[in-house]
């Protein structure tokens, strides 16, 4: 599996290098060796750590983030732990595309009971571009519960045409398609 750090605003020691190689190969049973991972970490101006694991995988990609005051080593397991839940949440949908022996064991290597911090204050904290790929409304709905946002914008295959896959108030799904 690639692993590729990055660090804004710090650098990053030897300590915290091999602590993530350490933690990030202990993922290797659920993701291929051409896997490739991402790990972004950042302090910001109130001193939070930052870790964001992004897994870019054929058909798809997972993503995690978690902050925490001072402590980078558990910004990085709080985000290894919610990137294993997203795994073993998903895991009939992504057995196919992840290793097939991925969801052997029911043991989860990182999650310990923790509780999930609710947002309550919304408001824009950064702007992001990305590759808009064709892809079916399936994938997309899949695309969309990995990421865990309310939204995804897609490219239908079938139409050729910008979708958006959207999740409603009542729990269900909106898919937003143009009119020519």
């Amino acid at each position: 599996m690639k692993t590729t750090i990055t660090a804004k605003n710090m650098t990053v020691s030897n300590a915290v290098t091999q602590r993530i190689m350490k933690k990030v190969s202990k993922m290797e049973r659920y993701l291929n060796q051409n896997t490739e991972m991402q790990v972004r970490l950042s302090k910001q101006k109130n001193d939070r750590r930052t870790c964001e694991i992004t897994v870019i995988f054929e058909g798809g990609l997972l993503r995690a983030e978690a902050s925490s005051e001072d402590n980078l080593y558990v910004s990085i397991d709080q985000a290894l732990a919610k990137l294993e839940r997203q795994i073993h949440k998903h895991r009939t949908k992504l057995e196919k595309r992840l290793r097939e022996d991925a969801f052997q064991l029911e043991d989860f290597e990182f999650v310990e009971d923790m509780d999930e911090p609710t947002q309550t204050d919304l408001k824009i904290v950064r702007n992001k571009t990305f590759p808009v790929r064709p892809m079916s409304v399936d994938d997309a709905i899949l695309q969309m519960e990995l990421l865990g946002h309310s939204f995804f914008v897609f490219v239908n295959s079938d139409t050729s045409h910008t979708n958006v896959l959207y999740l409603r108030k009542d729990g269900g799904l909106g898919l937003l398609e143009p009119e020519a």
